[in-house]
């Protein structure tokens, strides 16, 4: 059985290096509880540093000690949403060449999403066409473009090529906007509850604004299990039954749609991934796992789906990346 992990991240030296530099101070690197280093925006902590981020040997060997045997890598949070158009394209540029490279290097073990500028539409086409040039076999996008829904009109153009080209797009968290109004900074709640939230809303807002009708071809991959999306589609259904807002672009239930979305099994205990799979579907779940985050243990979520029924781990595993990406 072949084991894809579709949510696991790689950073490199000179994509930080511009981003503290080109970001105009919303970023900046300082020290976090046990010893790390974390990437702030403003006084919140929000992605810590590890070695493994810059170290694809190191990947390599923990794939297989962990029984791994291609990983999708994608770039983590906050990507290339902070520069101005000829810095974010050239961030863009450095990730999606580091990966490309990578990909070459294990060609059997790597494959990557691309990343792209995606508040600059014309950059950003330009960029996706030269990536999956290069071999990306899916785009990553935040839940937020610095602040942006993902479904603000100006983005349409990025998301007409995706559509065309049929790529899968990993929707993965940021800082959602009000991170400071909201207490986030406080006992790391801007990992466990702000960057859910953010994954919630995006999927949410995609459903309700008629996305999955105007680009049928969508591959969305929710990360972390789509944040509460499968807990709280009965809660969109039932706004669309009793408000006629909510019928504004959509002519069916949100839950028909969950068919057109993915979501990973980012969940660390049983009972939600059982209750995720009950509400999604074994063919809409894929293996992930955020390594190397401090909090991306292969091990622990490969335990998690190894102890589901065959039928269902066999998909989860690899079976259902197979049939979303192009992998060859």
């Amino acid at each position: 059985m072949t084991v894809i992990d579709i949510h696991t991240h790689m950073v490199n030296e000179e994509w930080l290096d511009m981003l503290l530099k080109h970001s105009d101070g919303k970023y900046a690197v300082g020290d976090v509880p046990g010893g790390h280093k974390a990437v702030y925006k403003g006084g919140t902590a929000f992605m810590t540093l590890t070695d493994g981020m810059f170290d694809y040997e190191g990947r390599i060997r923990a794939m297989d000690a962990a029984g791994v045997d291609v990983s999708v890598i994608s770039l983590t949070c906050p990507n290339v949403f902070w520069g101005g158009s000829a810095v974010s394209l050239r961030a863009a540029q450095i990730v999606n060449d580091d990966m490309a490279a990578a990909q070459r290097r294990y060609p059997d073990r790597v494959r990557f999403f691309a990343s792209v500028p995606w508040q600059y539409p014309e950059e950003a086409v330009g960029e996706l066409d030269r990536a999956c040039r290069q071999g990306a076999v899916g785009v990553m996008v935040l839940a937020n473009i610095d602040g942006a829904s993902l479904t603000d009109p100006r983005f349409a153009e990025v998301w007409n090529e995706i559509d065309r080209r049929e790529l899968p797009v990993l929707v993965h968290p940021a800082s959602p906007p009000g991170l400071e109004e909201m207490d986030l900074d406080r006992f790391h709640l801007v990992w466990s509850i702000g960057f859910t939230f953010d994954t919630t809303l995006a999927l949410s807002r995609m459903i309700m604004d008629g996305f999955f009708d105007r680009y049928p071809n969508l591959k969305i991959i929710g990360g972390h299990a789509g944040g509460y999306l499968p807990f709280v589609v009965t809660r969109l259904d039932k706004g669309f039954q009793s408000f006629e807002s909510c019928r504004e672009k959509i002519a069916r239930p949100p839950s028909s749609y969950l068919s057109q979305i993915y979501v990973d099994s980012i969940v660390y205990d049983a009972r939600t991934l059982h209750a995720t799979l009950d509400i999604m579907g074994a063919d809409n779940v894929l293996y992930g796992t955020d390594f190397p985050h401090k909090n991306g243990k292969m091990e622990e979520i490969i335990e998690l789906v190894d102890a589901l029924p065959q039928h269902q781990s066999a998909k989860i595993f690899g079976a259902n990346a197979d049939r979303i990406f192009d992998l060859s």
